[in-house]
């Protein structure tokens, strides 16, 4: 017969062996390698006002959509407020064509984007 304190200094073999942590797939302080690709130097960091001037340089009509659809939607508004029924419809009506616009500029700035050639 064993006793209880034999039995608990006992170690088995999944006791004895140390576990060793595998090869770690990848650094998380450094950026992924990737065969093929090669990163563009970034110059410096856009601030929020240089990056929208730019985004709407490449497609200036993204913004335009957007401030007729928030115009449209807010003077709508304002007729339904003031009980004009006919002219907030009208509006309403027009800030979904504003926004249909807004969608169709952005599809078409993502594709020119795409087909652009890389610098």
């Amino acid at each position: 017969t064993v006793s209880m304190a034999e039995a608990t200094t006992t170690a088995g073999p999944e006791q004895t062996r140390k576990t060793s942590p595998g090869p770690v797939p990848f650094d998380f302080s450094q950026p992924p390698i990737i065969e093929g690709f090669n990163p563009l130097p970034r110059l410096k960091d856009e601030t929020f006002k240089e990056k929208f001037i730019r985004k709407t340089k490449e497609n200036p009509f993204v913004p335009i959509g957007c401030l007729g659809t928030a115009g449209a939607l807010i003077y709508g508004l304002r007729a339904f407020h003031q009980g004009k029924t006919r002219q907030s419809q009208l509006l309403m009506r027009g800030r979904i064509l504003a926004q249909g616009f807004t969608v169709v500029a952005i599809v078409v700035g993502v594709f020119a984007t795409a087909l652009k050639p890389k610098q």
